[in-house]
């Protein structure tokens, strides 16, 4: 499903990566509340995600739903994200990046991989990793560290398709990145790629965070 359309006027050229943002999963330590529609500065969690992505280089922005589909994609009617559903995300969040990985065009050559419930990450962080994967020639994944820790969201190239199929049960693309020589980490200054909500605590530190993408 696409809705809208999609301007660009703050960048140069459309680049050959995708955005994936992982929206499907249940959020079940966040309460009964849908999690990624909980309302930041006005806006739901997931629409932080989007937007920012949107206004990246990153193209086209895939959404991948599953619990609660129908709500998540109300609060994304009229943007221009290409919406497919999990229909195995029970299964774990594997299944949602083979998912969004199978939706991925043909010209697209990697994918930027991000969570619904990371509303902190901005358009410059994206860009940055997507022309820093480029600039170094296309690794097998780009991952960025903050004193010395892994966060999201990760670049993974279109090579990794094979491997990230063969993934199960509630993990993301970590394991088949370890010990590679073929993936590089992306120093940043930016504490937000380790920002997720997963508790109504954590919504609280964010709630307090600068959010504008």
């Amino acid at each position: 499903m696409l809705t809208g359309r999609r301007t660009w006027d703050h960048i140069g050229p459309m680049s050959n990566v995708a955005a994936i943002i992982l929206a499907a999963g249940r959020g079940t330590r966040f309460g009964q509340d849908p999690k990624l529609l909980a309302r930041l500065a006005e806006r739901p969690l997931v629409q932080h995600v989007a937007d920012a992505a949107l206004g990246s280089l990153a193209d086209p922005v895939i959404v991948v739903t599953g619990h609660q589909a129908a709500a998540v994609e109300e609060v994304l009617a009229g943007l221009p994200v290409h919406i497919v559903r999990n229909a195995a995300f029970m299964d774990g969040l594997s299944t949602s990046l083979k998912t969004g990985f199978a939706a991925l065009p043909s010209e697209a050559q990697a994918a930027v991989v991000l969570l619904g419930d990371m509303p902190l990450v901005k358009t410059s962080l994206i860009d940055t990793l997507v022309l820093e994967w480029q600039r170094m020639g296309a690794p097998m994944a780009l991952v960025p560290t903050i004193d010395g820790r892994r966060g999201n969201p990760v670049v993974l190239s279109r090579d990794l398709a094979g491997q990230i199929e063969q993934l199960s049960g509630d993990s993301g693309a970590g394991p088949i990145l370890r010990g590679r020589s073929d993936v590089l980490e992306y120093p940043v200054d930016d504490p937000a790629i380790l920002q997720d909500v997963d508790t109504r605590a954590d919504f609280g530190r964010v709630s307090r965070e600068p959010h504008q993408s």
